[in-house]
């Protein structure tokens, strides 16, 4: 037989590589694409947002203050329109996208940092060290997260790093949780104990061993957590504990366009749509990650 015959039959018999395979589970899914485009574009243009950003965010001009976006019969030279104080909407939202994206990535670091040790540890040790890092997540369920973030933002002041602190100090539980549940599957399996019977140490059983086994799942955790983090800035922005004016903030622009609602009610639902696109887009990518990484966990 000639290659060209035995090439197509050489490959049906094999099968797909595992790269092939990626990729097609990749650009088979749908919410995972759309997800990732979202997401994508937001993060591009929180990068190039001086280049986007058609007048400086913090420039007021109370001459060209609440002027009506183009598709409700405003002007070119203000897309989106313009504040209370005759800020630009459209620079405002660009550069708005910068502290939500900082934000939410910002805090899933610190709290995966956090709750991944505390859970890897609990799950791969158990005994009293799964023990003490149960009550620790008991005890942090316990505190309602936005009362506990009021309070201390409240007493520290409101700003950027105050932010990042407190959510990150307080969003590592489900983080905790997730790992601890897969490193007690992950210990029981071979691998992990032919790595115990050839003398390898615990730190390099937990690096080698343990974590490339769980990353599928902590994966899916960041996503969600980046997106719980965006949604609770701008819930302490909108009530004024968060972000404060005049940074560019989506919940401090539905919250400065909150007394403007029944009469102007774009100055809310722009800001609000972006928000929801961001979040949604996010909960797509985590979503199809997950699936793709792990397609036996799809329902």
């Amino acid at each position: 037989m000639s290659d060209a015959m035995t090439d197509p039959l050489l490959a049906e018999i094999v099968g797909p590589t595992p790269g092939q395979m990626l990729r097609r589970r990749i650009f088979g899914h749908q919410g995972l694409l759309i997800g990732g485009a979202v997401v994508a574009l937001l993060v591009l243009v929180a990068i190039f947002a001086p280049v986007l950003a058609p007048h400086d965010p913090y420039a007021q001009s109370l001459v060209a203050r609440m002027k009506p976006p183009v598709f409700l019969g405003g002007t070119w030279e203000h897309p989106l329109g313009t504040d209370h104080l005759g800020r630009d909407y459209l620079s405002r939202l660009i550069y708005g996208a910068r502290v939500s994206l900082m934000i939410g990535l910002i805090t899933a670091v610190i709290s995966g940092l956090i709750g991944s040790v505390m859970g890897v540890c609990a799950g791969y040790f158990g005994g009293r060290v799964d023990a003490v890092v149960t009550f620790l997540i008991n005890v942090r369920l316990a505190m309602p997260v936005v009362l506990v973030a009021l309070a201390v933002v409240a007493i520290l002041g409101g700003s950027l790093t105050v932010m990042i602190g407190v959510l990150g100090l307080l969003l590592w539980d489900r983080f905790a949780v997730v790992l601890r549940a897969s490193t007690r599957q992950v210990r029981e399996r071979e691998y992990v104990a032919a790595a115990q019977a050839i003398g390898a140490s615990t730190p390099r059983i937990l690096l080698a061993e343990i974590m490339p086994n769980i990353v599928n799942n902590l994966i899916v955790v960041v996503t969600l957590e980046m997106a719980h983090a965006i949604l609770l800035e701008a819930a302490l922005s909108f009530l004024g504990l968060g972000v404060q004016p005049p940074t560019p903030s989506w919940g401090l622009m539905v919250s400065e366009g909150k007394n403007m609602m029944l009469f102007e009610p774009w100055l809310v639902m722009i800001p609000g749509t972006v928000l929801f696109v961001l979040v949604l887009g996010i909960n797509l990518m985590g979503d199809g990650l997950r699936d793709v990484a792990a397609p036996e966990n799809r329902s």
